[in-house]
């Protein structure tokens, strides 16, 4: 029998609704952690239709790391409700903290300007001159996947992720998942002490 009790712990654990939880607890026999994991599941499925929606709430979050490299970056969500729950805080803190610590160039591979990425395979077609056309461009291919990885923040594998797999757009999209919610990030600042001083050299 599913309780109301176990339905409000289900909730606090993964921030759904309260039929939704109920439902899940039914569907997995009063299972928490078989509830846990169907709601997630539903919830990753679901991530990519809330993306159209407009996320206009949010936080701007600051960090900084020992008083020499600063950090600004906004994070929208659908509603000031979702903006201020703790969870929601801690995901702003962590991309700026990741930010402080990756220093990405540019938020997505969208924002990385054409003469850049041409530039780029230029590069890698002269490391790999002599080869077949197609394996060519599969190995130029594979190279612009790492350039991203290194230089875009939502390709970028979260620094906190003790497996090395999680990517701040894989964070972001668990994000949507658990709180029901668009999230976007929209834009961020990168500041590092003594960056003016050498570009004046």
């Amino acid at each position: 029998m599913v309780t109301a009790e176990m339905v409000r712990t289900l909730r606090d654990k993964t921030g759904a609704g309260m039929m939704e939880c109920k439902k899940a607890l039914s569907e997995s026999n009063g299972d928490l952690d078989k509830a846990v994991e169907m709601l997630r599941l539903k919830g990753l499925a679901t991530a990519q239709k809330k993306a159209a929606r407009a996320a206009c709430q949010g936080l701007i979050g600051s960090y900084i790391h020992m008083d020499k490299i600063g950090v600004l970056v906004e994070v929208n969500c659908e509603t000031d409700f979702v903006a201020r729950t703790d969870d929601f805080k801690q995901l702003v803190k962590d991309i700026g903290m990741h930010i402080a610590a990756a220093g990405p160039a540019y938020l997505n591979r969208e924002e990385v300007p054409a003469d850049v990425v041409e530039k780029e395979k230029e590069i890698y077609r002269q490391q790999v001159q002599g080869k077949p056309e197609n394996v060519v461009e599969k190995i130029i291919q594979g190279k612009l996947d790492k350039f991203y990885s290194e230089c875009c923040l939502m390709d970028q594998i979260f620094v906190k992720d003790p497996e090395g797999k999680l990517t701040v757009g894989g964070m972001v999209t668990a994000a949507v998942a658990k709180v029901g919610e668009n999230i976007v990030i929209s834009r961020f600042t990168r500041y590092q002490l003594g960056e003016t001083a050498k570009k004046e050299v």
